[in-house]
């Protein structure tokens, strides 16, 4: 299928601005919302607002009602500015490490709950005949996986395990990437299964001692952290914001495509 250039460029363009990006997002995620509703949650004025619908015409479509909603070409948009922030993500932390926007205990703190809530629920899961058992119900099956009395230690196994393979392949735990944390390593290699093993020795088992030697440094606040030459950084960081587009095209930037269809199978 023939890529034409030009249209590529403007649709780039038009989807460069931010203000843009959070309508068709909020358009996507009520399904269908009005003027008013966009007015409300973007807070911004009528004449603003009016601009870049006009823009966003191509990825739009309004209802019987007068809603908004995402044309099929939008719904291809939407996909692709989720792709780009992906990117976005893991371009980021190849920056030099002191350049990057470190976690705060805070936000390592609910990532840690995350993680430890799910460990725990398999446990309790693995405990399950006995806590039955416990409440007076019958079980039929008597071989319990394990007992209440081992549900910390295996909790703490797992844990274990599970943020290093984790985070050894990836950075990320399912707690990290809920609250938008990822941790890397401070000499701007790849973390390996080694380094978090060690940063998650600490967490798991000494976390007391980990967080009383650490938290005088900002940078780890775990001094396991320190040990192994790794931190966390906080992948959602408010960014710098841009100057806002005025009511009317800024020089070079190019005018509605008008000649994209809304049904186009273009792949973006």
């Amino acid at each position: 299928m023939t890529v034409y250039e030009d249209s590529v460029s403007k649709i780039l363009s038009i989807l460069a601005h931010p203000l843009r990006r959070k309508i068709l997002i909020f358009i996507h995620e009520k399904g269908e919302c009005s003027f008013t509703d966009l007015l409300n949650v973007l807070e911004v004025d009528t004449g603003k607002l009016s601009f870049h619908l006009r823009s966003l015409s191509v990825f739009t479509e309004q209802t019987s009602a007068g809603k908004y909603k995402l044309s099929k070409t939008g719904e291809k948009a939407l996909h692709a500015i989720r792709d780009v922030e992906m990117w976005a993500e893991n371009a980021s932390v190849r920056t030099k490490p002191a350049d990057l926007p470190y976690a705060s205990f805070v936000k390592r703190s609910y990532a840690f709950l995350i993680d430890a809530g799910l460990m725990l629920g398999v446990s309790l899961l693995l405990a399950l005949p006995e806590i039955l058992v416990a409440v007076g119900a019958q079980v039929g099956w008597t071989g319990v996986p394990i007992t209440l009395s081992m549900v910390p230690f295996v909790t703490l196994g797992l844990l274990y395990l599970y943020s290093t393979l984790l985070e050894g392949f990836n950075g990320q735990t399912l707690g990290k990437r809920v609250v938008g944390l990822k941790v890397i390593r401070l000499d701007g290699k790849n973390l390996d299964y080694e380094h978090s093993a060690v940063r998650n020795f600490g967490k798991t088992f000494l976390l007391p001692l980990d967080l009383l030697i650490g938290l005088r440094h900002e940078k780890f606040i775990r001094y396991f952290d320190k040990f192994a030459g790794t931190s966390v950084i906080n992948l959602r960081s408010e960014p710098i914001p841009l100057p806002e587009t005025p009511g009317e095209l800024q020089a070079g930037e190019p005018e509605l495509i008008s000649d994209v269809s809304q049904d186009t199978g273009t792949s973006m």
